[in-house]
């Protein structure tokens, strides 16, 4: 049976990196489409209020989400380094362990999310006229996060395997198919900010049983015995390890973004809606950061299985020169036309969220190679074991979009508010920048052994 699966540990580093990445890249653009779906129909059909109730739990469901992403992307890392070493049988048994451990921690996630969901809405202070609105599409975003753990973790095992073309077809699929489903709850059945929620996960719920079909039917090396579903405590132990450091990093950033939120909904609900718009035009542009370091993960955990040390640093200095060639173009893309995307979102009030709009994605576009940094080396690092020190970045992120998000909240200032971010990724590139050179300095021996080496 001919498979998909793409070996990382021979051939040209650039090319292979840029093959795998582009079909991730526009699954990410689809993952986005599937909440800028929900804020443009929101927006123009249902008000600016009610694209602002979706916007300010933007960081919540960053929290969540990003948390099971992290998991989910860290629990995988020792699947593709088995993978890279060609010991199958235990490439399984991570397998198992991922799916084992990904449920538990659905279970804890979606109760203690939907229990502690409203105080956590004040404590944010939510604006009174978005608060209804904002709690109810939340807490159905809540209630799936099941589907949303599906998908994610059998992409991440498909990618694991060098396979990130499937994943993204069903995601195009799914992504289409929410944003019928917004139309349909919202313009038909008059369901509101929920209905859009609903929309996001059924689709991808949708998704996550299409990639499970097609692994059982089309990849024969996870074809699981029950051997492989027994725990196995050392595999259990390196996952966590190496997981749950990884969702601690994304919800380090999400607090660190929700203190942002806080900050920003003081400012009254027209600038939260052109917030959440500028960010929607932002999170898809930077997509393709987010593709490389997904690649960059893959590719280095690959060849740490597979002990080829030089091939690492080759593949680092090709994913980012491509990151920076594209940082420079996006950038200046956004900076000058980018603010003319509004229309997309907001029927009224269009010139004064057009100009906050505006200085949003000027503060962003002329800090992206820093943000392109924070994705690769970050993943990159991950993928070759490392759990806690990236997870050291997150800290830094958390300090830089904590210390502007709190002067900024101090003098109600928009353009501070705007900078977090940007402050944020400097902070944190800089720390992996050293990271990086120290582990393949003096570290990297201790992961490979010497007679593996290139």
């Amino acid at each position: 049976m001919k498979t998909v699966q793409k070996d990382m540990t021979t051939g040209n580093p650039g090319k292979i990196i840029l093959d795998f990445t582009f079909p991730i890249f526009l699954g990410n653009v689809f993952q986005q489409f599937y909440n800028m779906a929900d804020t443009v129909i929101v927006g123009k059909f249902v008000g600016t209020k009610a694209l602002a109730a979706v916007g300010s739990t933007g960081t919540i469901m960053f929290l969540i989400l990003g948390f099971m992403l992290g998991m989910t992307a860290g629990f995988t890392v020792l699947t593709a380094q088995k993978f890279g070493a060609g010991d199958l049988k235990a490439m399984r048994q991570t397998v198992g362990g991922a799916v084992l451990l990904s449920v538990t921690v659905t279970i804890i996630l979606t109760v203690s999310s939907m229990l502690f969901m409203k105080p956590l809405l004040h404590f944010m202070q939510t604006p009174a006229d978005i608060f209804a609105d904002a709690y109810s599409y939340i807490m159905v975003i809540c209630a799936g996060i099941a589907a949303q753990m599906l998908y994610n973790l059998l992409a991440s095992i498909l990618r694991a395997l060098g396979n990130s073309r499937v994943p993204l077809y069903f995601l195009i699929l799914s992504a289409l198919l929410n944003i019928v489903l917004d139309l349909v709850l919202i313009i038909v059945f008059h369901m509101g900010a929920a209905g859009a929620a609903y929309a996001t996960v059924i689709s991808q719920g949708i998704s996550g049983l299409l990639c499970l079909l097609y692994i059982v039917k089309k990849i024969p090396i996870l074809k699981m015995e029950r051997e492989d579903w027994r725990p196995k405590k050392h595999l259990l132990k390196m996952q966590f390890a190496v997981g749950f450091p990884m969702a601690l990093q994304f919800s380090i950033t999400a607090i660190g973004t929700m203190m942002v939120q806080t900050s920003l909904n003081m400012l009254g609900s027209t600038l939260v809606a052109a917030f959440t718009a500028a960010s929607k035009i932002e999170q898809v542009v930077s997509q393709a950061f987010v593709a490389l370091g997904t690649t960059l993960a893959t590719y280095s955990a690959q060849n740490v299985g597979a002990g080829k040390v030089t091939r690492i640093r080759k593949g680092f200095r090709a994913a980012t020169s491509m990151a920076s060639v594209y940082a420079i173009v996006t950038g200046v893309l956004i900076m000058f036309v980018g603010k003319y995307m509004t229309y997309l979102f907001v029927s009224r009030n269009v010139q004064e969220i057009m100009a906050a709009v505006d200085i949003y994605l000027k503060c962003a576009g002329i800090f992206f190679i820093p943000l392109a940094v924070v994705n690769l080396y970050r993943n990159g690092i991950q993928g070759m074991g490392y759990g806690l020190l990236p997870m050291m970045a997150g800290v830094a992120e958390l300090i830089g979009r904590g210390i502007v998000a709190v002067l900024s909240a101090e003098k109600k200032s928009y353009l501070g508010v705007c900078m977090a971010g940007p402050t944020a990724w400097v902070f944190a590139a800089v720390l992996l920048l050293v990271m990086y050179f120290y582990i393949m300095k003096h570290d990297i021996s201790e992961k490979i052994p010497e007679r593996k080496k290139e």
